[in-house]
């Protein structure tokens, strides 16, 4: 009998995915922490660490499952400053190597991975497309890019190999750096800016990514590249102010000069004070928009959820998180 296999399916994205799929089907949890799987039907858990060959050795791939690889190290997690590149590269690109081996072993060819957009690195042309050139800036930007190319030579050794490269994924049981954005906006606080606000800076729904994957299964795994969005972003400026309206907040939002603040942020990381990651605040004053037509088009997928909501949800989110809910 087939059966989903998730790696990292015990993470934020896997929690969503294996309630939507657990339902009518047999799951694999692969993870090196257990939450809440054993709370849905049909699903069973291994502790995995996909840096050790071993332990990945031992995953039950059989022939006709799908594997979705959700198992990354990414900037929410809780980033060394020695050792950084290593820390992505062992998980994000050594992890992956070691997954694709077992599987060629067992003859299991059906993966979905999920990328990111920082393999683009800064938007040459808008909007991004699949074919926009990987110049990644940063080592999570440039592992993940190196492991696109390694799913994309196991595609011509007869595997299946979707990727996504999905935005900011925002939902509820995520908020990383936005808890400082809405600590200022909770305390009617000023809220700077990188930049004057006038770009558009766009996000992804965890709900919608679900439904790109289950899409994904039902087009039988493409051989492609998707990026994951959502439709017709506001900009900064506009995104922040309907939230601080929405909460009634009395927050005044403060445009800057982006320049002058990157090269603070880049100071203060000097002195082991980061506030952002390089990867995150480098093209924050930038216009940064994904195109999503082929995912459209392709997989018969939409995005049903706005920044704008995206965004309150979390805020909200955040309050329950605070009173303990």
């Amino acid at each position: 009998m087939s059966k989903y296999i998730i790696l990292g399916g015990a993470g934020f994205l896997g929690h969503y995915l294996v309630e939507k799929l657990s339902s009518d089907s047999k799951i694999l949890v692969c993870d090196i922490k257990n939450t809440l799987v054993s709370t849905y039907d049909n699903c069973d858990f291994c502790k995995i660490d996909i840096t050790k060959k071993d332990e990945v050795a031992k995953i039950p791939f059989g022939e006709d499952d799908i594997v979705i690889h959700l198992a990354a190290n990414q900037y929410h997690s809780k980033v060394p400053r020695e050792g950084r590149k290593q820390f992505f590269w062992d998980v994000n690109y050594k992890g992956t190597e070691n997954v694709l081996n077992a599987m060629r072993s067992k003859k299991c060819h059906k993966l979905i991975y999920f990328s990111t957009d920082m393999t683009y690195g800064r938007p040459q042309f808008l909007p991004v497309t699949v074919n926009h050139p990987q110049v990644p800036f940063g080592p999570y930007g440039e592992s993940k890019k190196a492991s696109e190319d390694l799913c994309r030579e196991y595609r011509e050794l007869g595997f299946n190999i979707t990727i996504f490269r999905p935005r900011m994924i925002l939902g509820p049981g995520r908020l990383g750096v936005l808890k400082k954005l809405f600590k200022l906006i909770e305390l009617n606080l000023p809220v700077p800016m990188i930049g004057s606000g006038k770009n558009c800076y766009q996000m992804i729904s965890v709900f919608d990514c679900v439904t790109a994957v289950i899409k994904c299964i039902d087009k039988e795994i493409p051989n492609k590249e998707y990026n994951l969005g959502s439709d017709n972003p506001p900009t900064v400026y506009g995104l922040l102010k309907d939230l601080i309206q929405n909460v009634h907040s009395k927050s005044v939002l403060i445009k800057t000069n982006g320049f002058f603040i990157k090269k603070c942020l880049a100071v203060l990381s000097r002195f082991r004070i980061e506030l952002l990651y390089k990867e995150q605040y480098e093209i924050a004053d930038e216009n940064y928009i994904v195109d999503i037509e082929n995912a459209k088009k392709e997989l018969e997928w939409g995005p049903q959820y706005s920044d704008v909501d995206m965004l309150y949800q979390a805020y909200k989110y955040y309050q329950k998180e605070k009173a303990g809910i």
